[in-house]
């Protein structure tokens, strides 16, 4: 179709509408329409918004019979034509649509985060495709924007205040043929499952993958991922393989019975789940995206799903992300490394977080058998060590609202900073509101929360930046995960692109299974987040060699750069920034390798440099260098099979 017949959204986000036809539209019985209204439908024609930088595109083609999109970048083909089906009550509205009008606008904004980087761009052309079905005269918005490193859309359909209505999806995303996926199941470990890679033709109709999925396009053409941001108000969004590769949008209803939540909840419950949930009033979508990039840099520093996503309310958080109560830091837990759980006990758990220099210290449940007064003593000793609590609680105690204020305020009472909230595993929208709720009541009495059998993080943080972390991960607490080096090498390029994941991260025991130390501990720089919590005894990390390293690694940074030998399931190698000081961080996957990795991204003049390497045949050890390092130097750092590096360079 020439450029002429087309609407484009590109550059400032100036729209032409040319050649549009105008049509009347067979009515349904029983109701008729005025001859003026009808005059004004136009059948739809395709619609294409631009990124900011002209080289991704989503166009929405123009085919009346069904509404479908493509994604292409710079001409190499993304996404192949795929359906939209959006259902209402049972009917299809993405099928026989006329098109109304199309609004373009852009938007262009900074704002503070915590992920790859400490600043987010948020800089995308959009435009709000007014539709109506043909058949039912449903009015609605098929909204698109597209950024330089992705594109998204939504439907937003208006309605009575006091009509509940159901909606459905079968949206789906098709590759291209050659492309290759990894992706997790769903019913095994619901978001706690190992990874698999697979041709796109190869994967089997039927086969559940829970987002986000990346994907690595025929030969060396790019990279993306699939997943959805900003949900709320909807059950949340996994995916099904129809056999023809495409991955095919199922609600919260429609997923599999994962294990996690039948132990917990039971057959029954979940049978009560599984009917599509009813929404009175508007119904918005949660966006659906697709990241897109040349390389996987572009991926690990993309800040889509954040900036889909409203920014702080100023009543809870007056200073956004900077607001006081809210801070990163890192945290000791024990759980998976020994120790006891005796008030004393935790008292020095927290003593030796504060010779560490971490700021957490995470309690699981046993707290709640101690009195207010041994809770008030534990507390105002850890402030004193300069570390705050977080107390763990089973999510069905919260499900009610006086249940929610009662906790969040006896933890606020207490000076207890942060609440890790378990066992939720469930996408319906009913699990999804109970997130919005404790996250809310825990901001109205200044809680920081850190959500474990979760879901994955759809860049809600942003609107709620109390959100530190949550699980949703198949992480340290796996004893039975053998090929670690495997998974551990996957996970930056999969689930750490929806945002922060709680792995739990640095154990040197047999956890470690098929990586050495070296791996451990530059894991704890790659699976960043702003609550780290790091599970080797904390006296363990002050006896170590590593030491200076471990405590010296920040929870979240200013500046990070996927370096080029990076591969999914077999090379993760970072170079990260805070403040003046830069980290290298590399694990390794499968097999032995030797990398060269010159020092490019430093800065003028020379750095104080810590190097941490894999002991020669000796995987529980390490071997430590201190020398000068500046940026015309090139580090060789060969690699056992799961072996590891990490180095620190701090100005001089």
């Amino acid at each position: 179709m020439k450029n002429s017949d087309r609407i484009l959204i590109a550059g400032i986000a100036i729209i032409v509408v040319v050649g549009a036809t105008i049509t009347g539209a067979s009515q349904p019985r029983g109701k008729s329409e005025p001859q003026s209204r009808r005059s004004q439908r136009v059948r739809m024609e395709e619609v294409q918004v631009v990124s900011p930088d002209g080289r991704l595109n989503l166009t929405v083609l123009p085919n009346v019979e069904r509404l479908t999109f493509t994604v292409a970048l710079e001409g190499t083909t993304v996404l192949e034509p795929s359906p939209i089906v959006m259902q209402l009550d049972g009917y299809d509205l993405s099928s026989g649509v006329v098109f109304e009008k199309a609004e373009p606008y852009g938007v262009n904004e900074t704002y503070s985060w915590w992920g790859a980087k400490s600043t987010a761009v948020n800089r995308c052309n959009g435009v709000k495709i007014h539709l109506q079905n043909d058949l039912t005269f449903d009015r609605y918005v098929l909204e698109l924007r597209a950024y330089n490193d992705g594109v998204a859309f939504r439907h937003v359909i208006a309605g009575g205040e006091n009509l509940p209505r159901v909606p459905d999806e079968y949206t789906a995303f098709v590759l291209p043929d050659g492309s290759k996926v990894w992706y997790h199941g769903l019913a095994g470990g619901h978001y706690e499952d190992e990874y698999r890679e697979k041709m796109v033709s190869e994967i089997r109709p039927g086969e559940w993958a829970g987002p986000p999925i990346t994907f690595k396009l025929p030969g060396t053409t790019g990279y993306g991922a699939i997943t959805e941001a900003n949900l709320v108000n909807y059950a949340g969004m996994g995916l099904q393989c129809d056999g023809r590769r495409g991955w095919v949008t199922a609600l919260g209803h429609r997923q599999p019975l994962n294990y996690p939540f039948e132990l917990r909840y039971g057959r029954d419950e979940a049978k009560r789940l599984a009917k599509p949930a009813a929404i009175t009033g508007t119904i918005t979508t949660p966006w659906r995206v697709v990241l897109v990039g040349r390389d996987l840099n572009t991926l690990v520093n993309s800040t889509v799903l954040p900036n889909l996503c409203p920014p702080p309310d100023p009543k809870y958080f007056p200073d956004g992300l900077k607001t006081a109560w809210i801070k990163p830091g890192r945290a000791v837990w024990r759980y998976l490394d020994g120790g006891g759980s005796s008030l004393e006990e935790m008292k020095e758990f927290s003593r030796l977080a504060g010779q560490l220099g971490f700021e957490y210290h995470v309690l699981e449940g046993f707290w709640s058998r101690w009195s207010d007064e041994q809770i008030k003593d534990i507390v105002e000793y850890s402030k004193k060590q300069g570390v705050g609590l977080w107390f763990w609680r089973h999510s069905n105690q919260l499900r009610t609202p006086e249940a929610r204020e009662n906790f969040f305020k006896k933890l606020h009472d207490w000076g207890v900073v942060g609440a890790k909230i378990d066992f939720l595993d469930h996408e319906a929208k009913e699990i999804i509101d109970h997130y919005e709720a404790l996250t809310e009541t825990a901001a109205k009495y200044q809680i920081m929360v850190n959500f474990h059998g979760a879901n994955k993080p759809t860049g809600r943080a942003r609107t709620w930046p109390n959100e530190l972390v949550r699980e949703a991960v198949r992480g340290m607490e796996s004893s039975g995960l053998k090929e670690r080096a495997r998974h551990e090498t996957i996970l930056p390029f999969t689930r750490f692109l929806a945002g922060h994941a709680d792995y739990t991260s640095m154990h040197f025991g047999e956890r470690r299974q098929d990586t050495t130390v070296a791996h451990q501990i530059a894991t704890a720089a790659i699976f960043g987040g702003p609550l780290l919590t790091l599970v080797m005894q904390p006296q363990k990390m002050l006896d170590h060699p590593a030491a200076d390293m471990i405590k010296s690694i920040p929870p979240v940074w200013d500046e990070t750069i996927v370096l080029p030998d990076s591969e999914i399931g077999n090379l993760a190698a970072y170079a990260r920034r805070s403040g003046e000081t830069w980290f290298l961080a590399v694990i390794n996957g499968p097999g032995g390798r030797t990398i060269k990795v010159p020092l490019s991204f430093l800065g003028k003049g020379n750095y104080a440099a810590l190097y941490v390497r894999d002991a020669k045949d000796k995987p529980d050890e390490v071997v430590i260098e201190r020398t000068t390092a500046h940026s015309g130097v090139t580090l060789t750092i060969a690699m056992p099979h799961g072996g590891g590096f990490i180095a620190r360079f701090a100005k001089k």
